[in-house]
């Protein structure tokens, strides 16, 4: 991933490189979630496995190895699949990269009352403000945050936004995954 910016964080530079590859793939794509190494000690444990992630490549504290698992399945609400995670101890963290339609702060007051999820969610699609935008959010064990926020309409890799509480819920159902 070598369009990825060098970020002092290697949070940072994971969710960078994760928003890079999911971009790449174009949009309209499925939620993907990806397992977070620590990439030293993938290479020390599982020599093999990093030649074959091209790990050899990279410079020896390059920090954080994103692995993606499995599909996430489009029949579940994401918030219920995140509850039946549970990581190994060899995963340091976690990332999801999703898409979503978001409205600006200004439509809010808009808001019709007593929706349900599905009338809401109809109504936010068809609101002319609406905002198509891709998250990726990353979590550690340590609680250590990280997102990345891509806007369709200006998908560039220098008008991705990045910070540690741009998807605050997002961040917390992930960190959830490794509570015991």
């Amino acid at each position: 991933m070598s369009n990825t910016p060098m970020a002092a964080n290697p949070l940072t530079r994971a969710v960078l490189e994760i928003d890079e590859y999911v971009s790449g793939l174009g949009w309209d794509q499925p939620a993907r979630l990806f397992a977070l190494v620590d990439t030293a000690r993938l290479r020390a444990e599982q020599p093999s496995l990093a030649d074959r992630l091209g790990l050899d490549e990279e410079p020896e504290n390059s920090g954080l190895t994103p692995i993606e698992q499995d599909e996430v399945p489009t029949g579940k609400p994401l918030d219920e699949f995140l509850a039946t995670i549970a990581w190994p101890d060899a995963v340091v963290g976690c990332a999801l990269a999703v898409e979503r339609l978001m409205l600006p702060p200004s439509a809010e007051a808009q808001v019709p009352q007593n929706l349900d999820d599905a009338a809401l969610s109809k109504w936010v699609a068809e609101h002319p403000e609406r905002q198509e935008v891709r998250m990726t959010v990353a979590v550690q064990r340590d609680g250590t945050r990280e997102s990345a926020l891509r806007l369709r309409e200006k998908d560039s890799p220098t008008e991705v936004l990045t910070g540690s509480d741009l998807v605050p819920g997002l961040a917390q159902a992930l960190a959830a995954t490794f509570e015991e």
